[in-house]
């Protein structure tokens, strides 16, 4: 073992799992596993990189490189060499930067084709940012959160990061400041649970005792990980996802395109709204744009020029642009109390954009689309409403949400999945805590089964702007409100981003848009997760390793002759449906250490089937059970065995999504 660990580089043994080091207090506590909270936009998790032993063994100058192009020699399903793969990954990352557009950034690199290489995406990635301002580091930790699981998994993100360790001399030359700069990065993505927090055990011990790699190290632990309050603190290293209040961000914009409409420098605007490092917030300067061209017609060819050129130039994505029209659209009859000709003025910019190409042409016929939804009288409108009562009143009383999903589905009227919505939390804010966890908990589901985000925001907005109208009949409507809206925040049913989509769509000042703003107030407080998870008694109010406690006892006293039905009401009653991964994830290890695994596995298929356990919930618990498998075989040798059969079983029994079993 110890001539084989010679014979590879520390990327390659950290991806391959073949060094076992002493953990010490940094290590979690059951059995080595690293816990991770899984953000809803990632799927299946992928495990740290399968073994491949063969033809490596003496070879003394065996490197990462080596052995990718190897990969690619014998492959012909990957597309060219990785001397081709890292020319072509530079102008992806240049064109990242330049847009911010993550999406485009995402289907570039899915183009590519090159999976064996992606971390060499990491590292070019973050070597890049690490040189430039901190809004590009910080766009750079977005972007590898968005990839992580989808496109880029955990054995490459930790090859692009061991990559970068083993060359922060070469890095320090040309970045003075690259030490810090990297143990930030390393910190962030800690943060954001792209990297285990036993990575930093794991690299130090593979890395020279005095190199800068381990100064890294040292330094993302000691100075950040270990910081009061430190995700607050590494997130907000860079500035965030903003630099600035929603409020502060719309005068500057304001003054910018002031500015420019007075001296017509297109490049000086592209410049002052880049520097603002906001390119998820595009859509205001296309909206203030749009609105400075209709107070003041004869600015409209400069206001035209400049977003014409900003689209084209991939400067302003088209998902921001046709936004940024959206919310014109949305308050232009407002706009004709201070313009009379507003409707008129828009129409001609929107005409424009159209045949000019910078604005997709299915855009006029959407417009619509909103208003006719929330104004839909039609009959099946009204049936859909009724069916949609009685089901949610079937729901209310047998909590049985498999079966919600299916008389849901029989409707096939997915078109009114937002009216859905709103019957659902209206009812529900008419009845008790018991009613509103349960709506809670259903919305979760629906967002994995059934709902997309889009229909979610739908929803929450006609919620929003008939808000008042509900204040009449339930009196704390708006407080009530804000909580289902922060909980489906937590619940990662919608993200933050998503509630300055939903007030852009309700009128300043507006009681709907005083209740996301209250939402918002919700989330930014201390401990807001464990506060808004227990706002209705959902939550337990234990600390994690309470609950890991309690979890392993019921799953003990099962596994010790217990009765099934005990069993799954005993997890209902620990009131934690997003923390069920842990069940899953205990109960594979337990099974996999005890006799009877037949009975702990009939437990998990009675929660699944009960809908107990979802299957993000599954593919959370399998996944972070395959993290920690080479922990695991110390102790239980045929664990890798075992754990192949337990996902054919749940792939089988549909648990897991079939992409989940063909994981290397």
């Amino acid at each position: 073992m110890a001539a084989e660990d010679g014979a590879r580089s520390p990327t390659r043994m950290l991806a391959e799992g073949h060094l076992r080091v002493a953990t010490g207090g940094g290590a979690p506590a059951d059995g080595g596993i690293a816990v991770r909270h899984i953000p809803h936009h990632h799927t299946a998790k992928k495990g740290v990189g399968g073994k491949n032993e063969e033809n490596n063994q003496g070879d003394a100058d065996f490197s990462p490189s080596q052995e990718l192009n190897k990969l690619v020699n014998g492959n012909n399903k990957v597309p060219g060499t990785l001397d081709d793969y890292r020319k072509l990954i530079v102008p992806v990352i240049e064109e990242y930067f330049s847009t911010g557009d993550v999406e485009l950034a995402a289907s570039e690199l899915r183009s590519l084709g090159s999976d064996q290489f992606h971390n060499y995406f990491v590292k070019k990635l973050i070597s890049m940012a690490m040189d430039r301002h901190d809004k590009e580091k910080e766009m750079a930790s977005i972007l590898l959160s968005a990839l992580y699981a989808d496109l880029l998994d955990s054995s490459k993100m930790s090859e692009g990061f061991m990559m970068l360790l083993e060359s922060t001399e070469d890095l320090s030359v040309d970045i003075p400041d690259a030490v810090d700069v990297l143990a930030v990065f390393v910190a962030r993505a800690v943060v954001d649970e792209i990297l285990a927090p036993i990575f930093l055990t794991r690299a130090r011990a593979l890395l020279p005792e005095s190199s800068k790699g381990v100064q890294v190290l040292q330094a993302a632990e000691k100075s950040y990980l270990s910081a009061p309050h430190h995700a607050e603190l590494v997130e907000r290293k860079w500035g965030g996802s903003t630099y600035f209040t929603v409020e502060e961000a719309k005068k500057r914009i304001q003054i910018i395109l002031r500015e420019y409409i007075e001296s017509g420098d297109t490049d000086e605007a592209f410049r002052c709204i880049r520097e603002l490092g906001l390119p998820f917030f595009h859509h205001e300067v296309v909206k203030r744009a749009l609105i400075l061209g209709m107070e003041n017609p004869s600015s409209q060819p400069l206001v035209q020029k400049l977003l014409k050129e900003s689209t084209v130039g991939c400067f302003i994505s088209s998902n921001q642009v046709s936004k940024g029209f959206s919310r014109v659209a949305d308050s232009v009859d407002d706009l004709s109390l201070d313009v009379p000709s507003a409707k008129t003025l828009f129409d001609k910019l929107l005409s424009a954009a159209i045949s000019e190409g910078w604005l997709d042409a299915s855009f006029s016929k959407s417009g619509a689309s909103d208003e006719d939804l929330v104004n839909a009288s039609g009959e099946k409108v009204k049936r859909f409403k009724e069916e949609s009562g009685h089901i949610i009143q079937e729901y209310f009383l047998s909590d049985d949400v498999p079966e919600l999903l299916r008389s849901l589905q029989e409707l096939s009227a997915p078109e009114y999945n937002a009216i859905f919505l709103k019957k659902l939390i209206t009812v529900a804010m008419d009845r008790k805590n018991r009613e509103k966890e349960m709506a809670s908990v259903l919305l979760s589901s629906l967002s994995l089964e059934l709902f997309s985000t889009d229909d979610i925001m739908k929803g929450f907005i006609m919620l929003l702007q008939s808000a008042e109208d509900t204040a009449l009949d339930i009196v704390d409507a708006p407080s009530e409100l804000a909580l289902f809206l922060a909980r489906a925040v937590i619940d990662e049913v919608l993200v933050p981003l998503n509630l300055d989509d939903i007030s852009s769509k309700l009128r300043p000042n507006s009681s709907g848009s005083q209740t996301v703003q209250m939402a918002s107030s919700l989330l930014a407080a201390r401990h807001s997760g464990e506060r808004i998870l227990r706002c209705w008694g959902g939550g337990t109010g234990w600390a994690v390793e309470d609950a890991k406690d309690k979890i392993s006892k019921l799953l003990e006293e099962y596994n010790t002759g217990g009765d099934l039905g005990e069993a799954c009401q005993c997890i209902r009653d620990l009131g934690m449906p997003f923390f069920n991964h842990e069940v899953v994830k205990k109960a594979l290890v337990m099974a996999m250490d005890k006799q009877n695994e037949a009975s702990i596995l009939a437990l998990l298929q009675e929660c699944f089937g009960e809908g107990l356990i979802t299957i993000n919930q599954m593919m959370k618990g399998f996944a972070r059970v395959k993290e920690g498998l080479d922990d695991l075989v110390l102790d239980i040798p045929n664990a890798q065995e075992k754990f192949g059969a337990y996902v054919e079983l749940a792939t089988e029994r549909g648990w897991l999504l079939p992409s989940f079993a063909s994981v290397p």
